[in-house]
């Protein structure tokens, strides 16, 4: 700050309104950048505020759809086991079937019997000494064992073919509640897409409010800085008008205390820019003598 004492009354009132002017300046403009600031801080937190509410938001969804996504996997596995479960009736099923497959047991039992009827037959009525009846029935009672052995098989394929119908209609219960699984995977996993959806494009806008956001607190703290510039400015302006005051000040009381010394009553009749000439016009003498010329 420039030496005060140095200049004149007339100088020192000239730099109190220049003074006070800037003083004046720098507070509009740090009152108008306050302000500026102020709005942006509440768009910050407004966003901010809308972003805390997008984010339970989005929470729920991905709640809600990591749940439908539990329950799609569950039916899923319920249908991949009763899938399986078929798969392995129907395989066997064909071993079943395969055991069986071009063996024509029942056509060799009917050949079986008419043969046996025939050496019966020809034993019956054909003459023969005793050693070719004898061989007859010794053929006749081989062909009955095989008859019977052949029989006995008849009925297990019987047995089988009753087992492969009730296989058929396992299978056919299985596929069904596989289907019915399906359907139930498919409904969730809708679902959980729609959700999915939902959180993603959540998400989206609640990267667009941070970045809002932190564009509005990037600029806030810009004007904010310049507001507080403005304001150490008029704050060192300030210092500079109370200095000035002081100054002036201090010389009407010291000029005031010379007058009422010399007891001077013309001090009555003097305005502000007699005084401030009085002043001007004496002060080196009052600094160096300590009297004045009051020119009366």
């Amino acid at each position: 700050m420039d030496d005060l004492t140095s200049l004149t009354s007339r100088e020192l009132k000239g730099e109190l309104r220049k003074a006070e002017e800037k003083y004046r300046q720098l507070c509009e403009k740090r009152d108008e950048l306050n302000q500026k600031a102020k709005l942006l801080r509440e768009e910050r937190d407004m966003l901010n505020e809308e972003k805390k509410k997008l984010i339970e938001e989005m929470k729920k969804a991905k709640e809600t759809r990591d749940q439908l996504v539990a329950k799609m996997k569950e039916h899923k596995k319920r249908r991949t086991e009763y899938q399986q479960q078929a798969r392995e009736l129907i395989k066997k099923k064909r071993e079943q079937r395969g055991k069986y497959r071009g063996n024509s047991i029942f056509l060799k039992a009917e050949e079986l019997k008419l043969e046996i009827r025939r050496l019966e037959y020809e034993q019956e009525t054909v003459p023969m000494d005793p050693k070719e009846e004898e061989r007859i029935i010794n053929e006749i009672k081989e062909k009955r064992k095989e008859y019977e052995r052949l029989k006995a098989q008849l009925e297990e394929q019987q047995s089988v073919e009753i087992d492969l119908e009730n296989l058929d209609k396992a299978i056919s219960q299985l596929f069904e509640l596989a289907d019915k699984e399906h359907e139930m995977v498919v409904k969730y996993y809708k679902e959980s897409q729609e959700y999915h959806n939902k959180f993603v494009k959540l998400v989206e806008e609640i990267a667009k409010l941070i970045n809002e956001a932190n564009q509005k607190h990037k600029e806030y703290l810009e004007i904010k800085r310049r507001a507080d510039e403005y304001h150490r400015k008029a704050m060192e302006m300030r210092g500079k008008i109370l200095a000035i005051r002081k100054e002036r000040r201090e010389r009407y009381e010291k000029a005031m205390k010379m007058l009422e010394e010399f007891n001077i009553k013309a001090r009555k009749f003097m305005d502000e820019e007699e005084l401030d000439k009085f002043i001007e016009e004496n002060m080196e003498k009052l600094k160096k003598e300590g009297k004045i010329s009051i020119g009366l």
